[in-house]
């Protein structure tokens, strides 16, 4: 069901190439449909929300904004134990956060001369959240924590109401407990727009952030540079570095655990010993037929999943490095050996008790993580991504002087002549 491969320098390599074009041109086909409802929804507001609202999904909900009393009451249908698993995973998640926090800063100088930086939160924040039988209640926790200690002044949620035109009542709860000023029942393209632009009812952001469906990600992606957007996702990832000293029982469990998003995700397994190759793959038989989404994890196992067996462990971290996983997990004797090694991955996972599920949940940091190799120049989801900084200098008339006339060569071996005589005519006779 997974393939296997050996590693020679060549056939690993050949793998991420043939792996990164299933996330490439994905979007094309739905492009123009979203456009148009970008289109619409711009024009028409609410409107046009509405309609699509009743066209895609059967019925709109009876009204749109949630309040906090009926949040209230929506929250008595969850059950305890899930209530106060979201109560530590959000205390973790803020407690992780938390450190990130930048403080703006001043500095003097012995002429006169004051230079700084500013840092501040956002205005407004949208979060994305999808809704009905794929219900994330712990994206709610990752987006709207590190908005709220970055400062943002108000945080607008958009999730699709479930089958009975109703709130999911557990995304609900995670909205109250991470600090979610506002919650609408809107889902799709058209919520990611009325974000983007605003309506009658939906106010305007300046950030979207949060997972969706092929629709809500191609939207995002068109409305980059209307607003702000957290990252263009593509399929989930993971990728696992194994030796000898692995649990293949533990290391089948976690390929699956990333298998079964979508049929596009990618699980992959590097291991120095063939026979924790061999085991691991009867054991992904084994446990695949008592698991509720067999049909897409033994889809994306066969399709976008390998084993690849590799000679040393130099051999596997180079090939981490240049895959540069959303998740990647280290099952090795001595895991803290290889930290400073691994320089590309989205969220690094170390030993065989740190399995993927715990990030994505519970531990404290971020679940929102670059995919399809942007893990090499791009990074989880923190509280730097919902600030703005903004520098600020002031000279005294002397300390301008003493470098006038170095600014006024700049500016001349520019050919910005106007600049140079913003200088010159502050010193002229």
């Amino acid at each position: 069901m997974i393939p296997k491969v050996i590693a020679d320098g060549k056939k690993e390599y050949d793998f991420i190439k043939e792996l990164k074009l299933r996330a490439e041109n994905s979007d094309k086909d739905v492009v123009p449909a979203v456009s148009e409802i970008i289109n619409n929804v711009r024009e028409k507001g609410d409107k046009a929300v509405y309609d699509y609202t009743v066209k895609f999904d059967g019925k709109a909900p009876e009204k749109t904004e949630i309040t906090k009393d009926e949040i209230e009451e929506l929250i008595k249908d969850c059950e305890p134990l899930f209530l106060e698993a979201i109560t530590k995973a959000a205390a973790n998640i803020k407690d992780f956060h938390a450190r990130q926090v930048q403080q703006s800063w001043l500095t003097t100088k012995e002429n006169g001369v004051i230079m700084g930086q500013r840092v501040r939160g956002l205005k407004r924040v949208g979060i994305y959240v999808p809704g009905g039988t794929a219900a994330y209640p712990s994206s709610v926790l990752m987006n709207a924590i590190p908005a709220k200690l970055a400062g943002v002044e108000e945080v607008i949620m958009v999730t699709p109401p479930c089958k009975d035109g109703k709130p999911n009542p557990n995304i609900m709860a995670a909205a109250k407990i991470a600090g979610v000023d506002r919650v609408f029942l809107m889902g799709g393209a058209q919520a990611v727009a009325a974000l983007a632009y605003g309506t009658e009812t939906v106010p305007k952001v300046d950030k979207i952030v949060g997972p969706g469906n092929i629709f809500v990600a191609t939207a995002k992606k068109l409305l980059y540079g209307v607003v702000d957007i957290d990252m263009i996702a593509g399929p989930s990832e993971i990728l696992i570095v194994a030796d000898k000293t692995a649990n293949p029982k533990f290391l089948a469990a976690d390929l699956m655990s990333q298998a079964e998003h979508d049929k596009l995700a990618s699980s992959i397994l590097l291991t120095t010993s063939d026979e924790i190759a061999v085991e691991t793959e009867k054991e992904v038989l084994r446990q695949v037929e008592k698991l509720s989404r067999k049909d897409i994890i033994e889809y994306s196992l066969s399709n976008f999943g390998a084993i690849i067996v590799c000679s040393d462990m130099t051999q596997a971290v180079d090939f981490a490095n240049e895959l540069a996983p959303e998740h990647l997990e280290v099952c090795c004797e001595n895991p803290m050996e290889y930290v400073g090694k691994l320089h590309n991955a989205g969220s690094v996972f170390l030993g065989n008790y740190s399995p993927e599920p715990l990030g994505d949940y519970f531990a404290g940091p971020n679940h929102v993580l670059p995919t399809s190799g942007t893990a090499r120049f791009f990074s989880p989801l923190s509280v730097d991504s919902f600030v703005k900084k903004s520098s600020f200098i002031y000279y005294t008339e002397d300390a301008l002087k003493k470098d006038a006339e170095l600014i006024e060569e700049f500016a001349k071996k520019e050919g910005l002549t106007a600049h140079a005589n913003s200088i010159t005519v502050r010193f002229e006779d």
